[in-house]
């Protein structure tokens, strides 16, 4: 590995650690074997390295939200149905013991968003690649042929489910809504458009 991926390896084992706000420049340059000045030649500042570290700690999550698959390749449950939405959100919630860290950094960085102004215009950038991205585990269709309309309406809908599902198990998993309860209540939602359209 050269520095700049020695860097990013330091910076993410870091934010593990002790968060975003409590990570210093000297904290990254122990963990990852570098020198200070490596930061700047590499990422500019050591917020913007912390925040490319972040995102790939996301990145890396997003696999195991992926929906089971069956025998022969093909998926249990076929994109755009409820099973489909039910499988999604058990296999998040399912990763909550091992991605708890993450989301606890992620927390942290929303709250510390209006003193780190830099970071908060990375980290709205990121969120809508984001939002592209957690939509193709729902409806099938790959990121790249997703139309803009479909991100900015499907994509913030599970974005925002998502926030406030991990608000949930990071504060009280014993009464966290689980993937059953979160299917029957869009199910009941739909039932109830159906009825009074």
């Amino acid at each position: 590995m050269g520095h700049r991926e020695d860097l990013l390896e330091g910076a993410r084992r870091c934010l593990l650690q002790k968060g975003f706000v409590r990570t210093t420049a000297r904290d990254i340059v122990r963990e990852s074997g570098t020198n200070l000045a490596s930061i700047g030649y590499h990422y500019g500042s050591k917020d913007a390295l912390l925040v490319q570290a972040y995102i790939s700690l996301i990145e890396g999550m997003g696999e195991g939200f992926e929906p089971g698959w069956g025998a022969g390749g093909v998926a249990q449950a076929p994109p755009g149905s409820l099973e489909r939405f039910r499988e999604v959100w058990a296999n998040i919630i399912r990763s909550v013991p091992e991605t708890r860290a993450v989301w606890l950094l992620s927390f942290e960085l929303i709250l510390q968003g209006d003193r780190v102004p830099e970071v908060r215009k990375l980290l709205a950038q990121a969120q809508e690649e984001g939002r592209s991205g957690i939509v193709p585990l729902f409806n099938g269709v790959p990121e790249a042929d997703l139309d803009k309309e479909t991100v900015d309406t499907e994509g913030r809908l599970y974005q925002t489910l998502l926030q406030g599902l991990m608000v949930q198990w990071l504060f009280d998993p014993d009464t966290a809504t689980d993937a059953h309860q979160l299917t029957e209540g869009l199910r009941r939602v739909i039932a109830g458009t159906e009825r009074n359209p």
